[in-house]
């Protein structure tokens, strides 16, 4: 058993802890990142395979090292998870992998916090808590326990190709971005329904040279006009994270042209050990992969710094009613950008200039007694 004193424990090392720890050494501020994976870049590599980004290299660098490759090219999710281990390594980052957060507390003396790691305590007075833009704890219906055993049921973050499948009709519960490229890729191969309520599409296509011209458009309206210091923004900050996103690279026509059935009927419960819809309809199937999101687990945290939402109280990452507590990675931490690639640097050198400028009026105090 071990005890450590750092200044800032950064919990979750994928592309907004890393950030976040690249701003803080820029600054002179001193961090650890811990990750429960064995390696950085193990949360992208869970992902199914066929997952690439929606957005370009050239789009989706990090602070101080560029994405290699062809600059219209969209990376997979395999080439996300070696950019970030590049970055830790490039910029020296203090990493600290295997490692899981089980508690995080006030420090009985109120100025700082106690993070227990296992057997180990780190004690610290900033913390950035960066695990995700959804969360990582899958969130699938209670109607999930009552399928037939004989059904074959994945959530979106086990399933990783259509071969994990049984043969039969597949159906997929949830319209999103995962639902609607799964059900694509499984459409492919056997009969599939893809139920759930239609949240839009973004009308230019990816695979277009129009997307050139759009999507920069698009990128600085996600930025600098759709964030949380106006009425639209804060809209849709509520949408993006309670249903999730338009469809992005899948469109309508593509899930039309591989045959997948589109229901946007609700599953809401099991008859017989069959999913029944909410218009009445109960799907004979062999396989439910559930693309029902994920949802923040922070029960980790013994503090009062949720809402009632389960989202934590913050703007732009900073905890106000715990002082030295932070957020970095959340979806629409301060604009839409802040749930892809391109936001997050933006997001990480905020909250590492709040940390910076807490850690010089602390010290200024010090020097003044």
């Amino acid at each position: 058993m071990t005890t450590q004193s750092v200044e800032t424990l950064v919990v979750g090392a994928g592309q907004a802890g890393l950030a976040t720890a690249y701003h803080l050494q820029r600054l002179g501020r001193e961090c650890l990142v811990v990750d429960a994976v064995d390696r950085v870049g193990d949360g992208w590599r869970s992902h199914y395979d066929s997952l690439r980004l929606y957005t370009p290299v050239k789009m989706s660098s990090l602070p101080g090292l560029p994405f290699p490759g062809d600059p219209w090219s969209f990376p997979s999710k395999d080439d996300v998870a070696d950019y970030l281990e590049r970055y830790a390594v490039h910029h020296g980052l203090p990493v600290r992998t295997g490692v899981r957060v089980s508690r995080l507390t006030r420090a009985s003396a109120g100025t700082g916090f106690v993070a227990t790691l296992g057997a180990d305590t780190v004690t610290c007075r900033n913390v950035v808590v960066a695990t995700g833009t959804f969360g990582r704890t899958p969130h699938v219906p209670d109607a999930a326990a009552h399928l037939d055993p004989g059904i074959r049921q994945l959530h979106s973050s086990e399933y990783r190709r259509p071969a994990q499948l049984a043969p039969g009709v597949t159906l997929v519960v949830g319209a999103a971005h995962s639902g609607c490229d799964i059900a694509y890729e499984v459409g492919a191969e056997r009969p599939t329904i893809l139920a759930g309520r239609d949240r839009g599409q973004i009308p230019v296509s990816w695979e277009s040279r129009a997307l050139r011209v759009a999507l920069p458009l698009m990128m600085f309206a996600w930025r600098h006009v759709l964030t949380r210091r106006n009425p639209a923004g804060r809209r849709m900050m509520s949408h993006v994270r309670q249903h999730g996103g338009p469809m992005v690279r899948v469109k309508r026509r593509h899930l039309a042209e591989r045959g997948v059935e589109r229901v946007e009927a609700r599953v809401v419960g099991i008859s017989d050990g069959r999913p029944r819809l909410d218009d009445g309809r109960v799907l004979d199937v062999a396989n439910v992969v559930w693309c029902t999101g994920f949802r923040q687990a922070f029960d980790w945290i013994d503090l009062p710094v949720l809402g009632d939402d389960g989202w934590p109280l913050e703007y732009r990452g900073v905890c106000e009613r715990e002082p030295g507590l932070y957020f970095c990675g959340l979806a629409f931490q301060y604009s839409m950008s802040s749930t892809v690639l391109p936001g997050v640097g933006r997001d990480a050198e905020h909250v590492a200039r709040r940390i910076a400028a807490r850690a010089g009026s602390h010290e200024r105090v010090l020097v003044g007694r």
